[in-house]
């Protein structure tokens, strides 16, 4: 069955971009959203035009994100869906030979970290209560059978390539979705956000479309999958 109206959708980097737009879809099925984000100003307008709760936190720093996805379990009680929308690019010339220490940390700490954090507390009660909808976004950039084995950005290629490792490892540790919990990981593809830029081939409301869909998508553990990379609704290989 699908995701239930009225029930807590927690949104990561929900202040701008394929977050917000993913928070704006649910808050319109009746969703009760919570946006998590860095920026306070940016994170209370947005929240404001959403008319939704909202927490601001350093997600590059684990301690701090988890101290605030607890009390989002204390407070707001479990969500049936997570999305992880945040993440930022590394340096345009970050090839593995010539990264340095602290730009590998800054985007491991984001992309790669803070997911887990995420997960370890806000699935693990969803995993517990046998229902729920997790969503991360990942990046084409970090499929090993495509384009993500060439060019630089290796930290963001590479932090990538584990969410979606990440991914499949609690999907399998969760019973593939027969035990309620979803978990998968999408591509967005190349948008109009600021990461994305202003002439990208796609708008916000196309990339967060696979996602959006995933969070609230009929499913039947016999015949449908979980646990994967999806792009444009369909499975791709990573």
């Amino acid at each position: 069955m699908p995701s239930n109206p009225a029930s807590l959708a927690v949104v990561t980097g929900g202040s701008r971009g394929l977050g917000f737009e993913t928070a704006r879809a649910l808050k319109a099925q009746g969703h009760r959203v919570v946006l998590v984000a860095k920026d306070p100003e940016r994170l209370k307008a947005s929240a404001a035009e959403l008319d939704c709760d909202f927490r601001a936190v350093d997600l590059s720093n684990i301690d701090a994100a988890k101290i605030a996805f607890e009390e989002i379990l204390a407070t707001l009680g479990t969500p049936e869906i997570l999305v992880l929308a945040h993440g930022v690019m590394s340096e345009k010339m970050s090839k593995t030979l010539k990264t340095t220490n602290e730009e590998w940390r800054r985007v491991m700490a984001i992309n790669l970290d803070s997911v887990f954090t995420a997960l370890n507390i806000l699935a693990a009660p969803m995993a517990q209560d046998r229902k729920g909808r997790v969503i991360v976004y990942s990046a084409c950039l970090g499929r090993m059978s495509g384009p993500g084995n060439t060019g630089g950005l290796a930290p963001y290629r590479i932090s990538k390539a584990g969410v979606n490792a990440l991914v499949r490892n609690l999907a399998h540790e969760t019973g593939l979705g027969s035990r309620g919990l979803l978990v998968d990981a999408i591509c967005p593809n190349h948008t109009r956000t600021d990461m994305g830029g202003p002439d990208a081939p796609l708008s916000v409301a196309e990339g967060a479309d696979t996602a959006i869909w995933l969070a609230t998508r009929e499913f039947n553990p016999e015949n449908d999958k979980t646990g994967f990379l999806w792009e444009e609704r369909q499975i791709i290989d990573w």
